[in-house]
């Protein structure tokens, strides 16, 4: 997974409450995100999250740069605290209709359940991810 500080909207963001990342993409500048090719916001967990309940991770978008009245344009399941774990990523595909919905700015919302007293998350826009797979030779034998 290669990343750009271009496309960084969230960079170990304290998570405690319900927000909206950090950061923004301007798509006044980057005109064509999400066609021609799958792209993802890959959210990773730098601090371990404690003492909440879930997060939902959000990839919105909006026509205000602070994210005020945010688009949901991808969404993940509720991850509960037990899973956020340092070095756990969750990643949520971006719609490819991010141009159709004429608004201007990328960034994404975290909501939380429960009353968090720690925990830290880098979100990044990427076009591929790491998926954790391993892969073997041909011919490997495992006894």
């Amino acid at each position: 997974m290669i990343t750009d500080s271009l496309l960084r909207v969230s960079e170990d963001q304290a998570l405690t409450t319900t927000a909206v990342s950090t950061n923004t993409v301007d798509l006044s500048v980057a005109r064509d995100m999400g066609e021609g090719t799958a792209l993802y916001m890959n959210f990773a967990v730098t601090t371990a999250l404690a003492n909440g309940t879930s997060v939902t991770f959000e990839v919105v978008s909006s026509a205000n740069a602070n994210l005020g009245t945010p688009t949901v344009i991808g969404s993940s399941n509720a991850v509960l605290t037990a899973a956020l774990t340092v070095g756990k990523n969750v990643v949520v595909r971006i719609n490819p209709d991010i141009a159709g919905k004429g608004q201007r700015y990328l960034g994404d919302t975290y909501t939380i359940a429960g009353t968090f007293n720690a925990g830290k998350v880098t979100a990044d826009v990427v076009e591929t991810i790491g998926d954790g797979q391993k892969y073997y030779a041909s011919g490997f034998t495992v006894t």
